[in-house]
């Protein structure tokens, strides 16, 4: 009976917890518990505490310590762990205002609970955009190895197909799913401004509208008619790729007189960008325009942009294109599309440079015409693959004789430069009536044509003098294929002069035709000073007044002063000026020889007098991949330019 009074009776603490639960009453706090349950329930002495988790009763009988807690305890944790999230929920706060603001969204007050997340950034997205605010001045960056796995697995039935058929790089892949074993193209999910050096003030957008205007109405239609640019809009190329915008603005400035402050700007933005992007994983095809507008304008860095964006397109597995889109995918026809774009840039190099191309003539190039079969080809398509099928001929010449300047070729390779040429002749009957004016470079493209045929028999002709060094050598086959260069050279330079649409785009095509045109020059000075006894179609007059009009055409042509034009036509002038030098001497010494003849009345009639070539001539520096040019200075040619047609380097030491 007392167990059941005494289990009736309340306890001040269970009054608390009844009263706690009544509205309007405060609950009646008390005094802070010290002893354990066990303890408590025989009233005896307990001595757990903050420095004793277990007290000595329970651990001699084993028994379990427990403090219940008072409220007042409760209370206490409770405002601790309250003050603990306030701070926690201010730093998230601050975090998240700090994203939105890189972001460019609406401030964190705008957001509600009703409100759903409508645009989905990736970390890699939002790494970029907060290195890009950080990142002025570029500084150099510590860079570590990302490890980093893909978020989700592909089904078990593609792992199987492509462990069938991908390269061996593929399987690694599957096994690790490390991102950093592959190149991803950047996607775009939305139209998203990005900061550039337009929206830092470096450019106004007045000045960037004007140059992005006069490069998408001329310069851009000399690249067989747009194929580098498929926007219409700045607008547009601002939130495709920075590095095609840079390359726009750069070369668009290098074409403007008084814009050097402009180019240097842009330029030097360029540069950093496609150091930048050397190792970037995700890449936009728009970054490979840009390197390409850039290759095909800027001299001193063409022969590594190229490289460059070919390394890019293959790892966005751009050389598959061609194969797909002629199984009927439409989203790899603008692939294989850029893929050819590359080709032709790559071998505009390799060819001026005398060095290997980076891209081989498989069955994308070599079937290139089955492209053209397809729905969507335009006229620009037409230019564009002229431009593959004259580089596959002249590619075969360079296969075939190789770059040695000093290998005289054998009458038995004299044949087959005579096939090279008829195959060029081929290649103009057909590709010359597909191309039609444009109208932005009126009738260019078929002109073209003619060019590029006179440049490609120019080139195939010159070798068959490469390596000669005796006059005895030059037989008649040999002459007749110098005589055809030596033709072809004459009429480079005389349709440059003389027809309207070829002369005025003398400023705005890319550096090949300032080659064409400079190689030209070169060529018709070293036959007559080395060759122009044995009458290989050289009039000294007609050369001479070839070259003095060249050069004021080059003088007159309006352009920034880094601009090829300008440099090659001081160049020329002080090569002209040693030819005359060089000519005047010879004369005098040509006197002197025939004044010696005629005293010694002893050579038989019609015997060719060999002391008339005791005067030092090196015949032996002539060729399709000849890059000696006694007669240049470095102090008049822009540097990078005669890494085209410059001096023999040691080996090693190119550039």
């Amino acid at each position: 009976m007392k167990r059941a009074r005494h289990e009736n009776v309340e306890s001040p603490s269970s009054s608390s917890h009844v009263g706690a639960g009544e509205p309007g009453r405060l609950p009646k706090i008390s005094r802070k518990v010290h002893a354990c349950t066990e303890c408590q329930a025989r009233k005896i002495k307990c001595d757990v505490g903050a420095d004793k988790s277990v007290c000595t009763r329970c651990s001699r009988k084993n028994l379990k310590c427990i403090v219940n807690k008072s409220l007042q305890s409760l209370l206490e944790e409770g405002t601790e762990w309250k003050s603990t999230m306030e701070e926690n929920s201010q730093c998230l706060q601050r975090a998240v205002a700090k994203i939105l603001s890189v972001l460019e969204l609406p401030p964190l007050e705008t957001f509600n609970r009703q409100q759903s997340i409508v645009q989905v950034v990736s970390p890699e997205a939002v790494a970029e955009r907060l290195q890009a605010t950080t990142s002025e001045p570029r500084v150099s960056r510590t860079a570590a190895m990302a490890m980093t796995r893909e978020h989700s697995l592909e089904p078990e039935s593609s792992k199987m197909d492509d462990a069938l058929v991908s390269a061996p790089m593929g399987s690694l892949y599957e096994v690790t799913k490390l991102r950093n074993l592959r190149s991803n193209p950047k996607s775009n999910s939305g139209p998203v401004v990005v900061e550039d050096f337009i929206s830092k003030g470096k450019v106004s957008e007045a000045e960037a509208e004007e140059l992005f205007g006069i490069f998408s109405t001329s310069l851009n239609h000399y690249l067989w008619g747009g194929i580098a640019l498929v926007h219409d809009n700045l607008t547009s190329v601002r939130q495709s790729s920075s590095l095609l915008l840079a390359a726009i603005l750069t070369v668009t400035a290098l074409h403007i007189p008084g814009r050097s402050h402009t180019f240097d700007v842009c330029y030097a933005e360029f540069i950093a960008l496609v150091c930048d992007s050397m190792f970037e994983r995700y890449h936009v095809l728009d970054g490979i325009r840009g390197l390409c507008i850039g290759a095909f304008w800027l001299s001193d860095v063409s022969w590594k942009l190229s490289g460059h964006a070919v390394r890019i397109a293959t790892e966005l597995n751009l050389h598959q294109s061609y194969s797909r889109a002629i199984r009927g995918s439409q989203e790899h026809i603008e692939g294989a599309r850029l893929w050819y774009f590359l080709y032709v840039c790559d071998h505009h190099f390799s060819i001026a440079y005398g060095r290997p191309p980076v891209i081989h003539e498989n069955e994308t190039i070599t079937h290139h015409e089955r492209f053209l079969d397809l729905p969507t080809i335009t006229q620009s398509d037409l230019r564009l693959h002229s431009q593959v099928a004259v580089f596959l001929i002249l590619t075969k010449v360079y296969n075939a004789f190789g770059p040695d300047i000093e290998q005289i070729l054998s009458e038995q390779d004299l044949i087959r430069l005579r096939h090279f040429n008829v195959d060029l002749d081929s290649w103009r009957i057909k590709w010359e009536p597909l191309l039609a004016p444009n109208p932005y470079v009126s009738s260019y493209p078929a002109k073209g044509v003619i060019l590029h045929l006179n440049f490609g028999k120019l080139q195939v002709g010159s070798l068959a003098l490469r390596g000669i060094k005796q006059p005895a050598e030059l037989t008649q086959d040999r002459r007749e294929l110098a005589a055809t260069a030596v033709h072809c050279a004459l009429g480079i330079l005389q349709m440059v002069l003389e027809d309207t649409d070829v002369r005025n785009s003398v400023v705005g095509v890319p550096i090949y035709l300032s080659t064409m045109i400079t190689y030209s020059t070169v060529f018709l000075l070293k036959v007559q000073q080395k060759w122009g006894a044995f009458k290989l179609g050289t009039d000294p007059i007609l050369v001479r007044d070839l070259v003095t009009r060249t050069i004021g055409l080059l003088n007159e042509g309006r352009a920034g002063e880094r601009h090829l034009t300008g440099h090659i036509a001081a160049g020329l002038s002080k090569m002209l000026d040693r030819y005359t030098a060089w000519e005047n001497q010879d004369r005098q010494h040509h006197q002197q020889q025939v004044q010696r003849h005629n005293n010694d009345s002893r050579q038989e009639p019609g015997q060719i007098d060999q002391t008339v070539f005791e005067y030092p001539v090196d015949y032996s520096s002539f060729g399709m991949f000849d890059t000696s040019l006694p007669l240049y200075d470095h102090n008049y040619f822009p540097m990078g330019f005669f890494d085209v047609m410059a001096p023999t380097f040691d080996a090693g030491n190119g550039h």
